[in-house]
C-alpha cells in the first residue's frame, strides 16, 4: 500500500498531477480542492489512495487526510467509483461534504455529475452514522448551492484572481446564504469581492 509520496511535481493540471518520488514519476488524478492547494508548489507531500481493478492500478492523490478520509469512505457506498468520488470532492470541499450528508442534503449530491437521486440517499444513508461515530455533529450547517456550476466557476475565477480558497469558499457561502435567487456568475463575483477586499 501506498500511504504517500512525496517528491518534485513535474506535471500538474486541474485533475492530474505527477509527483517525482525516487527517480520514478507517479500519476495522481486529484481534486479541484487538492489542486487549489498543490497549484503554486514544486514540491509536496501527497497522500494517495491505490484503487484496484482488474485491468488497472490508478493512484488518487490528496493534500489533506480529511479529504482522503471522505473519498475512502464515498467509494464505499454502492454506485460510487472513484471518478465520481472525485467529481464530488471538486464539486464542494470536504466540510461541505460531511455537512451534506450529516444535515441530508440529498440535492447538494444530485447537483454533482453521475449522481442521481437514489445514489444521493445511499449517499446520505450509508454514511451519515459513519461520520456520526467519527466525531460529526448532526448539527451541521450546509449552505445548499443554488447552483453548482454557478458556484465552482466562480471559485476557479476568484482563486485565479488570487484569492484564498478558503476565504472564498467562506465568502461564497455567504453571499449565497444572504441570496439564494443569484444566478448570474458575474453577480456573485461582485458580491464576493465586496467582502474579500
Amino acid at each position: 500500500m501506498i500511504a504517500y509520496l512525496r517528491g518534485l511535481i513535474t506535471f500538474k493540471s486541474p485533475t492530474y498531477v505527477v509527483v517525482e518520488a525516487g527517480g520514478v514519476g507517479y500519476g495522481l488524478h486529484i481534486s479541484l480542492h487538492t489542486y487549489a492547494q498543490l497549484e503554486k508548489l514544486e514540491e509536496a507531500q501527497v497522500l494517495t489512495h491505490l484503487y484496484i481493478k482488474e485491468d488497472s492500478h490508478t493512484l488518487y492523490g490528496f493534500m489533506e487526510a480529511a479529504e482522503r478520509h471522505l473519498f475512502r469512505l464515498l467509494i464505499s457506498v454502492s454506485g460510487v467509483g472513484p471518478a465520481t468520488a472525485q467529481v464530488a470532492l471538486s464539486s464542494m470541499n470536504p466540510e461541505e461534504i460531511r455537512a451534506a450528508i450529516l444535515s441530508e442534503q440529498v440535492g447538494a449530491f444530485q447537483a454533482v455529475k453521475g449522481v442521481g437521486p437514489k445514489t444521493a440517499k445511499r449517499i446520505i444513508l450509508d454514511l451519515k452514522d459513519k461520520l456520526i461515530k467519527a466525531g460529526g455533529s448532526e448539527d451541521a450547517s450546509f449552505v445548499p448551492a443554488a447552483d453548482n456550476t454557478l458556484r465552482q466557476e466562480a471559485l476557479s475565477a476568484l482563486i485565479a484572481l488570487g484569492f484564498n480558497r478558503t476565504q472564498v469558499q467562506k465568502a461564497l457561502n455567504r453571499a449565497l446564504k444572504e441570496d439564494p435567487s443569484i444566478r448570474q456568475v458575474e453577480t456573485l463575483i461582485k458580491l464576493v469581492l465586496k467582502q474579500l477586499s
